[in-house]
């Protein structure tokens, strides 16, 4: 399994409820940012129209990148079947 590295522009879902931002989990939202150095996240809350609603900045563990493709088979893991 390879490692899910964070990067600008994911579409990331809360792993937590922050009700101080009034957000939840399952909500969706977009990394804008990259902060410390990749330690931290920007991500930006909008609605169905793109009005962002909300901003935060996030800690990994508190977000889970979404996926809309299956992923690439792993050349290594094919080989090893083979």
């Amino acid at each position: 399994m390879t490692k899910n590295t964070i990067k600008l522009l994911d579409v990331v879902a809360l792993t937590a409820d922050l009700p101080e931002y009034n957000l939840y989990r399952g909500q969706v939202g977009t990394v804008v940012e990259l902060l410390a150095g990749g330690a931290a996240f920007e991500v930006e809350f909008s609605d169905r129209n793109g009005r962002t609603y909300e901003s935060a900045g996030l800690r990994p563990e508190q977000i889970m990148v979404l996926h809309f493709e299956p992923p690439s088979p792993d050349p290594v893991s094919e080989m090893m079947l083979a």
